[in-house]
């Protein structure tokens, strides 16, 4: 088995360029590009970075641009607005901190397929513009720009498209040809939606070079309801810490509805694929003990993003907020875990003597007051892991843990720890 038919078994694999290039051993340098459009990259961007850590797994070496140059334009690309336009210094900050990313999970060791990263705007940030018009876009033609998918769709909308944004795909086609010449890089891959930008570039190196290059798809992660993996109510699940703790990342995978289970293992971990077809099985059989998969499904992606170290505070904290679970709390175990799970501070004239339904308003652990005594009735409330059966009741002194700390929960899923000051 090569690495095209690693993905195409895992259904990581869309679309190639060249299909022979399936029958190559030479080892190959890919890269994937990511802009850095915020802080952290999200769960659903995971997946490009488990397709290069494949192609490295096979003696393939990943190069991983991180774009501080076309950060600054905004790819259109899935997009039905304009990006909003980012300053130089969140744009340096933003890829200092998503390179952590790949540190976490490409193999900087490797013996012979050790990564690169790479940001672009050390090499677009000199390139002179009208030599740039001269020597590049000269070999653009408007009219085949015009029918990129990205761009006909956005010409069809409200929107419309600047010029700004139409021009990102010349400058992505140069990084690929900056990579082909500077690096030998030959294939660049992409999500579906980047077929146009990845085609741009094998043309542009084509008429530069005379010499082929290739480009690579992997489909874009979706829910089985057609929802974006990774987005929630309550926004992005980020791959950064400080962004979604570990507790919140295992704790969205560990709800995943049954239907997604398994497409996950496939696409996101590097458990075998035996091992995923026997929880495929395995879930479809009577006696399949419900979640199961999904705890086996958190655990292998929480240690893959945060580590074995990230992974113990996540168990800690799901064992500690568990509703009418026997978990011991106290002072130590909820500093321990305060930073991981959503967490409130209020001052203790607002919390002693007031009723549980107003400190659960207050900290949004319900909407209303009228929506916390609903819980109470409907038995989905608890304060410290206790079931509450009192729509008046008023918090007390004593219910403080360790003299500081409430722990409210709104039925198995949503739990908050409340700081008092």
């Amino acid at each position: 088995m090569n690495v095209f038919d690693c993905l195409e078994e895992r259904g990581l694999l869309d679309t190639l360029t060249d299909p022979t290039l399936r029958q190559s051993d030479k080892p190959l340098n890919l890269y994937l590009g990511f802009d850095p459009t915020a802080d952290s990259l999200h769960v659903g961007n995971l997946v490009g970075i488990v397709v290069l850590r494949w192609f490295q797994k096979f003696g393939h070496t990943p190069h991983v641009i991180l774009g501080g140059a076309t950060g600054r334009i905004g790819d259109p690309s899935g997009k039905s607005t304009e990006r909003p336009l980012l300053d130089t210094p969140t744009i340096v900050n933003n890829v200092r901190r998503i390179k952590k990313h790949f540190e976490q999970i490409l193999d900087f060791f490797h013996p012979t397929a050790r990564p690169l990263v790479l940001n672009n705007d050390t090499w677009l940030s000199s390139v002179n513009l009208i030599d740039f018009l001269r020597d590049v876009g000269k070999h653009f033609r408007v009219n085949v720009m015009l029918t990129k998918e990205m761009v006909k769709n956005r010409l069809e909308s409200d929107e419309g498209i600047s010029f700004t944004e139409f021009t990102y795909q010349l400058l992505q086609a140069y990084d690929f040809y900056h990579l082909f010449s500077h690096y030998k890089v030959t294939l660049q891959l992409g999500g579906s939606d980047q077929w146009g930008n990845i085609t741009a570039g094998i043309d542009l190196i084509r008429k530069l070079t005379i010499k082929p290059s290739y480009g690579m798809t992997f489909p874009l992660l979706t829910r089985s309801d057609g929802r974006k993996f990774g987005k929630t109510e309550e926004g992005a699940i980020w791959l950064a810490a400080d962004r979604c703790s570990p507790y919140q990342f295992y704790q969205y995978l560990y709800r995943m509805p049954d239907a997604d289970v398994i497409k996950l293992m496939r696409m996101l971990t590097f458990m075998p694929m035996e091992e995923v077809r026997k929880w495929e099985k395995a879930m479809k059989e009577d006696g399949y003990v419900p979640n199961s998969a999904q705890k086996r499904l958190a655990e292998e992606l929480t240690r893959l993003v945060h580590d074995e170290a990230g992974l113990k505070s996540a168990l800690e904290a799901t064992e500690l907020a568990a509703p009418g679970h026997a978990a011991t709390l106290d002072l130590a175990t909820l500093e321990k875990t305060y930073q991981e799970m959503p967490h409130a501070v209020l001052p203790r004239s607002e919390v002693v003597g007031a009723k549980f339904v107003e400190v659960a308003a207050k900290t949004g652990l319900v909407t209303s007051k009228g929506e916390g005594t609903r819980l109470i009735e409907q038995g989905g409330a608890y304060l410290n892991n206790e079931k509450i059966g009192d729509a008046q009741l008023k918090l007390e002194e004593s219910q403080l843990i360790g003299g500081k700390f409430l722990l409210l929960s709104a039925g198995k899923k949503k739990r908050i720890i409340v700081k008092v000051d």
